[in-house]
């Protein structure tokens, strides 16, 4: 799947990543499942010790003000769950309890994913799918 990234949207996706374990790290404590399911992501981005150089993400930055930023974040979020063409449960848990922190309703995330359920990431489609979550956003007033 990075073979299909260019540069800098793989370094997009992978900021979206640290911003997601910041927010989690941040917790008191960590359920398992949810530990599993970022150390998924981080092994289907092929982290390498170069990456760690994100660890620094504060968990502030997580609110997004700007509606662009927001849309990167939750597209970003979404490429990670398909990375391996298969949406787990605790996956879209954890993109609730992310999505929840940009000040989105969490019934606007399901309905997002039920949206963009049927898409697949090929080079060809990466832009209608960021598309697509745009205008699903507006629509939704998220």
């Amino acid at each position: 799947m990075n073979a299909q990234l260019n540069t800098e949207h793989l370094l997009s996706v992978k900021k979206s990543f640290f911003n997601i374990v910041a927010l989690f790290l941040a917790q008191e404590k960590i359920e398992s499942r949810y530990l599993r399911c970022l150390l998924k992501w981080g092994f289907q981005l092929r982290l390498s010790p170069e990456d760690l150089k994100f660890t620094s993400v504060d968990i502030g930055h997580l609110k997004f003000d700007d509606k662009v930023e927001k849309l990167e974040a939750i597209y970003n979020l979404v490429f990670m769950i398909y990375l391996d063409e298969v949406v787990e449960d605790v996956e879209l848990e954890v993109a609730t309890i992310y999505a929840e922190n940009l000040g989105l309703k969490s019934s606007v995330v399901g309905e997002l994913f039920k949206s963009i359920a049927t898409e697949t990431y090929d080079e060809g489609k990466l832009e209608s799918v960021r598309l697509e979550i745009m205008d699903f956003l507006k629509l939704n007033n998220a």
